[in-house]
């Protein structure tokens, strides 16, 4: 029972739209109406300010963080409840019943939820994320790549399957949300990054 509990507890964490409550709270408009049209941090930047972004980016991670926290010390540790709590958060955020599961892309809680269950692995990911953004300018292309060879980090540096496979599908899931943005990059209209 008090496994699936932390699926659910992991779920309605990751659903708390923090992108779209900020921006509601500070100017009235819906964020999901400008700019991409998603609840994430990216966004509410673009749309909103530095500061309403920087604030989304790090209540998102910090809700990904808090729901594998949870699931280990609700189940004594157990690393597979930790990692399917991982996946759990980050289906929440992507697809939050509080907006009629139409979210954002979850790489921050991805961010928080692996900070927490594979810290070492997420901190050479980091790096990667760094480099390829410096490189491209594009926030989506350093997301992509980082999800993609997150679960190769986690399986060089931690040998442990389960977390690899939930880095893999966590990876993929990923990969799969920015399919808009890997169009608009083999087009060139990607939008381009600036602090």
């Amino acid at each position: 029972m008090i496994p699936l509990a932390v699926l659910l507890i992991a779920y309605l964490l990751g659903a708390i739209p923090f992108g779209y409550l900020l921006v509601k709270w500070k100017t009235g408009a819906d964020v999901r109406a400008a700019g991409s049209g998603n609840i994430g941090a990216t966004n509410v930047m673009r749309t909103t300010g530095r500061a309403a972004g920087v604030v989304t980016l790090l209540l998102d991670i910090a809700k990904g963080y808090a729901a594998v926290w949870t699931a280990g010390r609700l189940t004594g540790q157990d690393v597979l409840w930790m990692s399917l709590a991982a996946l759990a958060v980050m289906a929440g955020h992507a697809y939050p019943v509080f907006l009629g599961f139409k979210g954002g892309k979850a790489v921050a809680s991805f961010v928080g939820a692996f900070l927490c269950l594979t810290p070492w692995p997420l901190a050479a990911e980091a790096i990667v994320f760094i480099v390829v953004v410096a490189r491209t300018r594009h926030i989506s292309m350093g997301s992509i790549v980082g999800a993609a060879t997150l679960p190769l980090a986690v399986w060089l540096i931690m040998k442990d399957p389960q977390p690899a496979v939930a880095a893999a599908v966590a990876g993929a899931f990923i990969i799969y949300r920015h399919s808009s943005n890997i169009r608009r990059l083999r087009l060139g209209t990607e939008n381009v990054f600036k602090f």
